[in-house]
């Protein structure tokens, strides 16, 4: 496509900047050879520069970031309660501290000794463990209260697809599902 542009850089009479992008420069000799040539042609030109412009975004989750009123409770919470493994603070700012989620992704613990959080269910976390029962063990013997998603204590929840979900909350108030591994 390029080496095409280049060699019709002057096509038609029409001298194309060599600062214009190639979708720039493609969708201006598509103008032009609308004008001198057949539209099917042109049409060729207007598919390729729409292919070449409109890439799609690639995205993935990384972290999520929680504000916390004591950051050294909080951090034992997670490490006692949820077993996360604290991670390399890459910020190197000592009000933060990192843990790792499994396969990349991670939370972030921020200190922030005015934060308020909404005692919003819906608003959660969620980990999945594929190993429930030991997990839900820990979870009684640390003394941490579990519920169900209606929040009857001391229950857990069944999906229609199987999965077995608890909700706890942390030290300031955030919920987070656990749930197991689905059977396949």
């Amino acid at each position: 496509m390029l080496k095409f542009l280049k060699s019709r850089r002057y096509a038609y009479g029409l001298r194309i900047s060599n600062k214009a992008t190639v979708a720039e420069k493609a969708l201006i000799l598509a103008i032009f050879i609308l004008m001198k040539k057949s539209l099917l042609l042109t049409c060729f030109f207007i598919i390729l520069v729409c292919y070449q412009s409109f890439s799609q975004v690639v995205m993935n989750f990384n972290h999520v970031a929680l504000a916390v009123k004591d950051l050294d409770k909080s951090a034992e919470f997670y490490q006692r309660v949820l077993e996360l493994d604290e991670i390399v603070n890459r910020t190197e700012n000592p009000e933060r501290r990192w843990f790792s989620l499994g396969e990349g992704k991670e939370l972030h613990l921020i200190l922030d000794r005015e934060v308020t959080v909404l005692d919003n269910m819906g608003v959660h976390m969620a980990v999945t463990t594929p190993d429930f029962d030991n997990f839900l063990e820990n979870v009684r013997s640390s003394g941490t209260d579990y519920f169900d998603w209606s929040g009857k204590p001391e229950t857990v929840s069944v999906r229609a697809d199987g999965i077995r979900q608890i909700y706890i909350k942390d030290p300031d108030g955030y919920w987070i599902e656990i749930n197991s591994v689905a059977v396949e």
